[in-house]
């Protein structure tokens, strides 16, 4: 198969499933991004694999934030992927909706929750970046995150002028996953999987006020996660827009450090 794989809106009757945890405070300071780069991708679709490894060579970019999000509507050809979540099929339905395009397709990129690209095209992807960040509220909050007894903390400042609320969503990921492909279109073929999101929580709405919210890293640190991001997103989980702030934090580096600053005397 060539090009991209293409899907109808109607085909797809998926659902978003989301956890919401109640929380609490503080935070600490990161690169700010100029991009967050969602990638809607299979392992059935032969077109996806090259989409694939160029999220993970922008993964290396620290002013990118990158989430593959893979989804499951091409398990019907002969290969179930085994990473993919029903909810991120609803989330690409969202931004077809939003953005005014009349299908979903893989491998799909949506850049700042503002603009859309194939994903295997670098050229194609930096331009809908520096589309999205024609508008001034893109990335425009700068989100930080914090790692202290066990828990960790999102904060974010308050707006310098009139500003859309924003949902605050969590993404645990696993940075790298090695799949082996048994059947369908990829069979035999083994691929590598970046920045895979695994679960989305919500932790709560920003309102333009300084906020922070808090949750136990143990209540995400499952099943291969060793990184996470968070993403404050105007709009809502139907109709999602511009992300107004985002960061992302390696789990392991995070821990190490504290496991480091805890043995000196």
């Amino acid at each position: 198969m060539r090009g991209r794989r293409y899907l109808a809106l109607a085909a797809i009757a998926t659902a978003v499933t989301v956890v919401s945890w109640a929380v609490a405070p503080w935070a600490t300071a990161a690169e700010q991004p100029r991009a967050v780069i969602e990638l809607f991708t299979s392992q059935g679709c032969t077109s996806c694999p090259p989409a694939d490894r160029l999220l993970g060579e922008m993964s290396k970019d620290p002013t990118v934030i990158t989430l593959s999000l893979p989804v499951d509507y091409w398990d019907y050809l002969g290969w179930k992927d085994t990473l993919a979540l029903a909810g991120h099929a609803s989330r690409q339905r969202a931004y077809s909706r939003a953005l005014g395009y009349s299908g979903i397709y893989t491998p799909q990129a949506v850049v700042n929750g503002a603009a859309q690209a194939l994903g295997s095209d670098r050229a194609a992807i930096e331009q809908a970046i520096a589309k999205s960040r024609n508008n001034g509220a893109t990335l425009s909050l700068p989100v930080t995150l914090t790692i202290a007894d066990g828990r960790l903390t999102v904060a974010a400042p308050a707006a310098k002028s009139a500003a859309a609320p924003a949902e605050v969503w969590l993404c645990p990921l696993v940075k790298a996953v090695e799949v082996a492909i048994g059947r369908g279109e990829n069979s035999g073929h083994t691929f590598t999987y970046h920045n895979v999101v695994r679960r989305w929580i919500k932790l709560g709405e920003w309102k333009g006020e300084a906020a922070n919210w808090s949750i136990p890293v143990a209540s995400f640190k499952s099943h291969g996660v060793d990184a996470v991001a968070v993403v404050l997103q105007s709009g809502g989980a139907s109709a999602p827009g511009v992300m107004l702030g985002a960061a992302m934090m390696s789990l392991d580096a995070q821990h190490a450090a504290a496991a480091t600053a805890a043995a000196r005397p």
